[in-house]
């Protein structure tokens, strides 16, 4: 792999690093939508909005990693909401993916499936009927929604959940029983599998996937409350969480067994602190508001990017921990996130030893793995190469750190 360490990472001036991770704010057109191969037999559910149009297609295969080797470093990207609006980010995205042979995770807020005019069916834990810290989406952005929602999951990508009305704050999620996440988990599905009886489109087909059987991790929103969410993820069979926000750049372990994804530190590039791997913590450590100084776009833009390139290359060069990027469609000063993301992609695509994957694919490797072999990864520290070389670490009868 070319040395992308010798990149040149410019500097920034400091603010003070912040940890919550920001909501997703909301907003028809004719994309044609991929037909059902016709070799596939397809059960349709429900009212229509859903089917079962057999195994998921693009899926990459899972090996066991051959313990002379170095493993494959991970990368996974995820949205946060994956509401397509008219700016179209979503579109624009699944096409960076396809260019870099990258699969990603799109954690879909459930009531963006939800007009607003049938906002009285959502019923938040602790919050009014209808109620909603993101808003609802507009008719046609809903219809935008799910069509990209059918494409995505054609191509391999993961739909997860953000859940419904993004509550943050002392009254929000954090305060939220096991018992309230299984109705929050419970309205999101419904609301994905009834989403023709709520909006009357009868211009597209089902989604082409059973999200019941589809739905198998989240991340909370403004990464809160997880706690008492994971008892209740447990209990429906989920394999993921994604919502700590005080991850490392190590191997992950289970929680309530569930594989625990977190939120990264990374290095913040051009200065001597860290920060949180989500676009919108990067945002606030540059102008502390969504709309600043535009004459520093293009200088926040090479942070941004070169913020992913140094975590990265710390565990390419080091543990090879998978490294975990969130983001948001949005388009927070002038979009530079967006930018700052999509050549990251690039920058890292195509390489034979780099793999681009949703977690539920990155689950998929790790439970495929040797239990040995994975937990001899986890002692490794951050940017930790192993001793030795990777054959000796993972070898029979080694794996033991100085």
């Amino acid at each position: 792999m070319r040395d992308i360490s010798r990149r040149t990472l410019l500097s920034a001036t400091a603010i003070t690093a912040a940890l919550g991770a920001a909501g997703c704010s909301a907003d028809r057109h004719g994309a044609a939508l991929a037909e059902p191969s016709p070799r596939r037999r397809v059960r349709v559910i429900g009212d229509g909005s859903t089917s079962d149009t057999g195994p998921q297609p693009h899926q990459p295969p899972v090996d066991r990693l051959d313990r002379s080797t170095a493993p494959p470093q991970f990368v996974v990207i995820s949205w946060d909401g994956a509401g397509e609006l008219s700016d179209r980010l979503f579109t624009r995205f699944r096409e960076v993916a396809r260019r870099n042979n990258a699969h990603m995770t799109f954690f879909l807020s459930g009531i963006y499936l939800l007009p607003e005019h049938r906002k009285h069916l959502y019923r938040p834990p602790g919050h009014p009927v209808g109620a909603s810290d993101i808003g609802y989406l507009s008719e046609e952005s809903i219809h935008r929604t799910i069509i990209q929602l059918d494409l995505a999951w054609r191509e391999g990508h993961e739909i997860g959940t953000h859940f419904n009305g993004h509550f943050c704050g002392p009254k929000g999620v954090s305060t939220w029983s096991p018992a309230d996440w299984e109705s929050e988990i419970r309205q999101a599905v419904q609301f994905v599998t009834t989403w023709k009886t709520n909006t009357g489109f009868t211009d597209l087909p089902p989604l082409p996937f059973d999200y019941r059987k589809e739905l198998v991790g989240g991340r909370t929103p403004c990464l809160q409350g997880r706690d008492q969410l994971l008892p209740t993820a447990a209990k429906l069979g989920w394999r993921y969480d994604a919502s700590s926000p005080g991850g490392r750049q190590v191997w992950p372990q289970r929680r309530h067994g569930l594989w625990d994804f977190p939120l990264q530190s990374l290095p913040m590039a051009g200065q001597d602190f860290e920060v949180l791997s989500m676009d919108y913590n990067i945002m606030v450590n540059q102008s502390e508001t969504p709309r600043g100084d535009r004459s520093q776009y293009g200088r926040w833009r090479v942070q941004a990017r070169d913020t992913y390139l140094k975590g990265f290359e710390r565990a390419y060069y080091g543990n090879r921990a998978p490294l975990f990027v969130g983001n948001h469609f949005q388009r927070w000063n002038g979009g530079i996130y967006m930018d700052a993301v999509e050549q990251f992609m690039d920058e890292i695509g195509g390489e034979s030893d780099v793999r681009m994957v949703s977690f539920r694919q990155f689950a998929d490797w790790l439970d495929a793995q040797d239990p040995d072999v994975v937990a001899r990864l986890g002692r490794l520290d951050v940017g930790q190469a192993p001793p030795g070389g990777w054959a000796e670490f993972l070898g029979p009868g080694t794996g033991v750190l100085p």
